[in-house]
């Protein structure tokens, strides 16, 4: 697991019929910032510890996901508060089921990403580049601001990867925290453990990691990435405190084989444990992808998979009333939360987290938040 040794081109941009070369002129706009986490080496290169691909990024030139470059040795991000989308959305959407459940939060995103999935969903924001000329600026503070007045529980960083959002995270997460608000990612799960370690202590309080498949996975669809490095994140994250859930996007005829599923569930077990929840969700076609939809009893065989091979609490996503969707003690069975896609129907969790039939103690981060949602 050795650090990208990868040199990355230079970046153009086109403006009025000219190429320009990142330089010094782009410090002016309000979205380049310097970035937190890089080292320098000879000749002016500098190396990115903001993911696991540890791009060594050439003066004047970016790195794989193109929020980092190189102005004069210096590392800088182009994407602070550079933000695309901003949305009001229920937590059980992330999916996070186990994580104040009913409560909303602010989420927002911005431009591009670490990995090249051919079947990414939100493809028309990962797959662009930022361009700081015509980014729209959003202050953290006005952030914040927006999810107090929008009566919002927390913000989510999501859509696409929140790790390009990294400086601007940490800056957000410290004053939501002033005020009460949870932070959350959405995340492939592919930072760096120094990346991780300082969203902990900026305030990040919850985690969904999307498992892409196996190490084959990996390799041949994301762009040639190590899966160790998302389940030590994983386990790492747990270990610090923060609320973790796993989503594992079961597409026809790239993870969907038995074997996969299996090895997935083992790992599953062995790096997060029995009660941190995991999502087996239905792929749709989209991008450059083309296979069809996962078919619902492939869904299936993975929930009763993780359940017989210990998992107390899988769920099947992207199916709106499936049973599957729902909470179940794993001591008695009892229903304990009903749900219609990302609607919380009926809650009966008591009030100190326990089965109302048996009294186990269920995992959940915060309380149950009542909000009117319309199905």
């Amino acid at each position: 697991m050795k650090p990208s040794s990868l040199s990355y081109k230079l970046i153009y941009l086109e403006s009025d019929g000219l190429l320009d070369m990142y330089d010094e002129s782009y410090l002016r706009y309000p979205t380049v910032r310097k970035a937190l986490l890089y080292e320098s080496k000879r000749n002016d290169v500098v190396q990115c510890n903001l993911c696991e691909r540890r791009c060594n990024i050439p003066r004047g030139g970016f790195g794989f996901c193109r929020t980092r470059v190189n102005i004069n040795g210096v590392l800088y991000t182009l994407v602070y508060g550079d933000l695309n989308a901003i949305e009001s959305r229920p937590i059980e959407i992330k999916p996070f089921f186990h994580f104040w459940p009913g409560s909303t939060a602010l989420t927002f995103s911005t431009w591009s990403c670490n990995f090249n999935c051919p079947w990414c969903q939100n493809w028309h924001l990962s797959k662009q580049p930022p361009n700081p000329r015509t980014a729209f600026f959003v202050s953290p503070e006005k952030i914040v601001r927006k999810a107090l007045s929008s009566r919002d529980d927390g913000l989510c960083v999501s859509f696409t990867e929140p790790t390009m959002l990294f400086e601007f995270s940490v800056d957000a997460f410290k004053l939501a925290s002033k005020f009460s608000l949870y932070n959350t990612y959405v995340s492939n799960g592919y930072m760096t453990f120094e990346a991780l370690k300082i969203l902990k202590d900026s305030g990040l309080n919850g985690l969904k990691i999307d498992i892409k498949g196996d190490d084959e996975v990996y390799k041949k669809y994301c762009g040639g990435l190590d899966v160790e490095y998302v389940w030590r994140n994983a386990r790492e994250a747990k270990q610090m405190g923060i609320h973790v859930e796993m989503v594992n996007l079961l597409i026809s005829g790239v993870n969907d084989d038995e074997e996969c599923i299996r090895w997935i569930i083992e790992r599953h077990l062995k790096e997060v444990g029995p009660d941190t929840p995991i999502h087996f969700t239905r792929y749709y076609p989209a991008y450059k992808f083309h296979n069809p939809p996962t078919k619902i009893e492939k869904l299936e065989f993975a929930y009763n998979l993780a359940k017989k091979l210990g998992v107390n609490y899988p769920y099947i996503g992207n199916v709106p009333g499936h049973s599957y969707e729902n909470t179940y003690c794993p001591e008695c069975g009892e229903l304990l939360i009903k749900r219609y896609g990302y609607t919380v129907v009926d809650y009966r969790v008591t009030s100190d987290s326990r089965c109302p039939r048996c009294g186990r103690h269920i995992p959940i981060t915060g309380k149950y938040i009542k909000k009117r949602r319309f199905i």
